[in-house]
């Protein structure tokens, strides 16, 4: 998400963007980019964060984690990095700031992944800062974690999916989430606002493997695994590594995805279609193949 984004601000010509990270290794992947200064910070520092900050008009918070490990939690990822990040802004008076959360979030929900965006989301509003929050959905684009396991799936012969992949999804193109983002920053909204933004249309996940692998000219064939046998198995392994995929991740991953209203319009966002989003995907991989 951080790169797509970066690549349509330095290529918008309008802003002057510092980007944050918490790697050498990260910074290096950055640098090069036009109108982009990498700097290599200390996410759990608000006082280094807020150096960085200084003279910013907004200020993008993306980072969190779906997938825990035993040096990364929610509590730490989703929740702790938030409150960081809004501790840095006020400390550096940036005045407006967006956070890109997950359909679902809430202090109050009985998942742990999404109940650590809700407290994340509470940290925000309880911030006094002018807030634009972007609740999205499973995220389309080149690279992404969800075009990497669509293709792997639409390509394999023979796919086995959680509960029979019967579960309803709004991907959206990674490329709209980034036009939203720089959108609302340019416009600075006043006060604090929660957006759901998912893409055009709904869709069975086994339906969109087998759109995918159609497009590629090739057959699949698609089976099912029962959730409970998927979450037994997670718990175990989970719990043996301290990590990876765990029942809270099944349960977020199968859920179907639905919004009460789409935000496009408010936001100023022209939706990509499905097909196109997944040629966009199909066309990076044979470049690169």
């Amino acid at each position: 998400m951080g790169r797509n984004l970066l690549a349509h601000a330095a290529g918008g010509g309008d802003f002057d963007v510092v980007a944050a990270v918490r790697s050498e290794r990260a910074a290096s992947s950055l640098r090069g980019l036009p109108r982009v200064d990498v700097r290599v910070v200390a996410g759990d520092d608000a006082g280094d964060l807020a150096r960085v900050m200084g003279g910013a008009s907004s200020v993008v918070h993306l980072a969190g984690i779906l997938i825990e490990s035993r040096t990364s939690t929610y509590e730490r990822a989703n929740v702790a990095a938030t409150e960081t990040a809004v501790e840095a802004c006020r400390r550096s008076g940036v005045p407006h700031f967006v956070l890109v959360s997950a359909l679902g979030a809430g202090v109050d929900s009985p998942n742990r992944y999404r109940r650590s965006k809700g407290e994340g989301e509470r940290a925000v509003e309880r911030s006094g800062l002018d807030a634009t929050i972007i609740r999205t959905p499973i995220l389309l684009g080149p690279g992404t974690a969800g075009a990497v396991a669509l293709v792997r799936s639409a390509t394999s012969g023979k796919a086995k999916l959680l509960g029979g992949g019967r579960y309803v999804m709004r991907p959206l193109d990674l490329d709209d989430l980034s036009r939203a983002i720089l959108g609302v920053c340019r416009s600075h909204p006043a006060g604090m606002r929660v957006h759901e933004l998912a893409g055009p249309e709904p869709v069975p996940y086994r339906d969109l493997i087998e759109r995918v692998a159609a497009m590629m000219g090739r057959d699949v064939s698609l089976g099912a695994v029962p959730l409970w046998v998927a979450k037994l198995g997670a718990a175990i392994r989970s719990r043996v590594s301290g990590g990876g995929v765990t029942p809270t991740v099944i349960d977020v991953i199968t859920a179907n995805e639905s919004v009460a209203h789409n935000a496009d319009a408010d936001l100023g966002v022209t939706l990509t279609p499905l097909s196109e989003t997944i040629e966009k995907i199909l066309s990076i991989g044979r470049r690169t193949t």
